[in-house]
């Protein structure tokens, strides 16, 4: 028995490595790549930099001088820093009410933030970036409200199940104490939010870092993010930079892979709490 869940482990561990090295190698060819000539990246992209393909930092100093990166890194930062804290305090607030509090109005609002998932971007794009106009959205701080709109659903689903895991003996001991609902929120309730509030905030800055379509829609060219800038690298008639391109590739993938790194450990508990138990 022992020999067979150790040979199941042994598979398991081969399966789960080979997985690993299927995501990992695109990350390393454009790594790779960032360090290439431009003619050698294209000629040969699965070969690793030699004394005649190796380039130096010419690559990034090309990209940084071509996209404004320091600019599209800074106003990725606003978003997505603004977004992400918007975000988790509204609908964890919002996750708190609906599952405190049960009667029709909020199981109905529950199901819209729920149905807002399954509505596909694209049906709402062209409508979207048209009211985003019309209200003065199209600059970095409206988009902070228009990221708060679709970031909602998957939030508050996830933070009202792990509210409903909660006990209200803790919160009736709080107002027991004196405690009014403000100050049972963020002295009692928020707190213990905090491995699910890690996860909604690891996910949604993955998911606004990287986002090229919306702030493409609703801010243009003025306020350029990262993926936009990158996105200019591309010339016309399918030119292309492409030392350069694989260069603020890498740039732009460090900042979000440090931060999930960093609270990875968050990510596995809080996202099982908060889908297990609601």
């Amino acid at each position: 028995m022992e020999k067979r869940t150790k040979r199941i482990d042994i598979i398991f561990y081969i399966i789960l490595t080979l997985f690993a090295v299927i995501f990992i190698a695109p990350v390393f060819i454009v790594l790779m790549n960032s360090f290439k000539g431009q003619f050698y990246i294209t000629d040969s992209p699965f070969s690793l930099p030699d004394a005649t393909t190796f380039v130096g930092l010419s690559n990034y100093v090309s990209g940084l001088r071509k996209t404004g990166f320091l600019s599209a890194f800074l106003y990725s930062l606003f978003i997505t820093v603004s977004s992400v804290a918007v975000i988790v305090f509204f609908t964890s607030m919002s996750a708190w009410y609906i599952s405190r509090v049960k009667n029709a109005f909020t199981r109905t609002l529950y199901f819209a933030f729920i149905f807002s998932m399954i509505v596909p971007f694209q049906m709402v794009m062209f409508s979207m970036s048209k009211i985003a106009n019309a209200m003065r959205l199209d600059n970095p701080i409206g988009i902070i409200f228009i990221y708060l709109g679709f970031g909602a659903g998957l939030s508050v689903f996830l933070f009202s199940g792990f509210v409903s895991g909660i006990p209200k003996e803790v919160e009736e001991a709080a107002m027991i104490d004196g405690a009014t609902p403000v100050q049972m929120y963020f002295r009692v309730v928020f707190p213990m939010m905090k491995p699910i509030a890690i996860t909604v905030a690891i996910l949604n800055s993955m998911w606004i870092w990287n986002d090229y379509l919306l702030p493409y829609l609703v801010i243009g060219n003025k306020y350029k993010t990262i993926p936009i800038a990158v996105q200019y690298l591309q010339g016309g008639y399918g030119s292309r930079d492409m030392g350069a391109l694989m260069a603020m590739l890498v740039l732009s993938i460090i900042p979000v892979v440090i931060f999930y790194l960093t609270c990875q450990k968050y990510i596995i508990k809080g996202v099982v709490a908060g889908a297990v138990k609601g």
